[in-house]
C-alpha cells in the first residue's frame, strides 16, 4: 500500500493552524489514502464520506460486528448501529423536540450578552475560557435540565475525554481518557438519582420507564453522558473557530445582523471551519470506494474537514457564503450517527452571533490563538481578544 502518511500529519504545527491547503491537495491527487498513523483509509470527497455514513450495513460504528469489544460504559446510541441503535435514538430525539429551544437560545443569547458588558469593561481576555466554555456548559445543561458543573472543572474533563478520541495516534492519551469518562458518569449517574428540572433528561428517563429492561437503562444512561460531554465539546471548539473567523471578517458579523442571513450563516460558519474533523467505520465486508479496495474489518475515516472543503459538494468551498443553501455539510457528521443536538448547536451559535452583533462594543483579535494538537476536534487552546467601545 502507498502511504501518504508524511503529507498529512493531522497533529503537526502547520496542519493544525491550517489543513485545508493539504487536504485539498490530496483530494485532487489522492483522494482516498491509506494513512499509515491513523491506521486506516482516508476519505477527502463529500460524496464518499456520505456514501460511507449512510450505509450503516457495509460500514460499522458498532466494533463488535466486525469481532471487537465495546466497554460497557461506550455502549451509547453512538457506539450502537441500526436497528439496535434506532430505539435510543427515537427516545432522545422525541425529548429534544418536546423542549422549548427558542427559550433555551434566548437564556443562551442573555448569558453571552451579560458575560460580553463584564469583559467590555476589562482588557485582553480568552474567548475560549470566558466565552465558549460558559456558553457551551451551559446552553447543554440548560436542554438537559440539571445543574451546570463549574465551568473550569468540566473542561478539564471535557478535554482529557476529547484528547483520547486521538488514543490511535497517541496511545498515552486513553487511560487519561478513560479515567475521565468514569467521573462524568458518576456525575451523570447523580443527575438520574436525583429529582431534576423539567427539560430533555426527566423526559427520557420518564419515558425509558423504571420497568426498561438493565441494558436499555445503560444505553440511555451512556447516551445521555454523551450528549453532555459531546455537546459540550463540539459546541465549545464550534464557538472557539466561528469566532475566529468572524475576527478576520468583521463584515460577515455585520451581514449576520440579518435574521435570514443569520440562520444561513451559522451553518456555513460550520461548514468553513467546523469543530470535528472526521469519524471512523469499519468495513463489515470488502467493498470499492473511489478506486481503492477496501478489505472486511479495514477501518475507514471520513474526514470531514476535507469534504466540507470539497467544490463539488460547495461552489466557491474556500470562500464563506453565508447565505449558501443547501448546505449539505458533515459539520454535525451525517445519517443514523448524526448528532443528536444538531438543533441546540445551532440555537447556541445563533445566540452567540446575536450576542455579539448587538453589542456596542466591537470584538477584535488581541493576538493569534493557539489551536489544540488534538487530530479528531479542531479547536483552539487560547483565542485572545478585547472589545473596544
Amino acid at each position: 500500500m502507498s502511504s501518504v502518511t508524511d503529507l498529512y500529519d493531522p497533529l503537526d504545527a502547520q496542519v493544525l493552524r491550517d489543513p485545508y491547503p493539504v487536504l485539498a491537495e490530496l483530494r485532487r491527487t489522492t483522494p482516498v489514502f491509506w494513512h499509515e498513523g491513523m491506521g486506516s483509509w482516508a476519505l477527502t470527497r463529500h460524496a464518499d464520506c456520505v456514501r460511507v455514513l449512510r450505509d450503516h450495513a457495509l460500514f460499522a460504528r458498532d466494533p463488535r460486528r466486525t469481532g471487537g469489544t465495546v466497554p460497557e460504559p461506550s455502549l451509547s446510541v453512538q457506539t450502537l448501529d441500526p436497528p439496535q441503535q434506532s430505539r435510543v435514538r427515537s427516545l432522545f430525539m422525541t425529548a429534544l423536540r418536546a423542549q422549548d429551544l427558542g427559550a433555551v437560545e434566548e437564556r443562551a443569547r442573555r448569558l453571552v450578552a451579560g458575560q460580553l458588558d463584564v469583559l467590555a469593561a476589562g482588557g485582553q481576555f480568552d474567548v475560549v475560557a470566558e466565552l465558549a466554555v460558559p456558553l457551551s456548559v451551559a446552553v447543554v445543561a440548560d436542554l438537559l435540565g440539571v445543574e451546570p458543573p463549574p465551568y473550569a472543572e468540566f473542561a478539564e474533563v471535557s478535554d482529557a475525554i476529547m484528547r483520547s478520541m486521538d488514543g490511535g495516534l497517541d496511545p498515552s492519551l486513553v487511560e487519561p481518557g478513560r479515567i475521565a469518562r468514569q467521573r462524568l458518569s458518576e456525575l451523570v449517574n447523580g443527575w438520574f438519582a436525583a429529582s431534576s428540572r423539567p427539560g430533555l433528561l426527566d423526559d427520557v428517563r420518564r419515558a425509558a420507564g423504571p420497568d426498561a429492561d438493565p441494558l436499555a437503562r445503560l444505553y440511555v444512561k451512556n447516551t445521555a453522558r454523551v450528549m453532555f460531554q459531546g455537546g459540550y465539546s463540539t459546541m465549545a471548539a464550534a464557538v472557539g473557530n466561528a469566532v475566529a473567523v468572524l475576527l478576520d471578517r468583521p463584515e460577515a458579523l455585520e451581514q449576520m445582523r440579518d435574521a435570514a442571513l443569520l440562520a444561513t450563516g451559522v451553518d456555513e460558519l460550520v461548514r468553513f471551519d467546523g469543530p470535528v474533523q472526521g469519524t471512523t467505520r469499519v468495513a463489515v465486508r470488502a467493498c470499492r470506494i473511489g478506486g481503492v479496495d477496501v478489505a472486511a474489518g479495514q477501518k475507514v475515516v471520513a474526514l470531514f474537514a476535507a469534504a466540507n472543503r470539497d467544490p463539488d459538494a460547495f461552489p466557491g468551498a474556500d470562500r464563506l457564503v453565508l447565505e449558501r443553501t443547501p448546505n449539505p455539510h458533515l459539520g454535525y457528521g451525517w445519517g443514523p450517527h448524526s448528532c443528536i443536538g444538531t438543533t441546540v448547536a445551532q440555537a447556541g451559535l445563533r445566540a452567540l452571533v446575536t450576542a455579539l452583533a448587538s453589542c456596542t462594543a466591537r470584538l477584535v483579535a488581541a493576538s493569534e490563538g493557539v489551536r489544540r494538537r488534538t487530530a479528531t476536534m479542531r479547536a483552539y487552546q487560547t483565542l485572545p481578544a478585547r472589545l473596544h467601545r
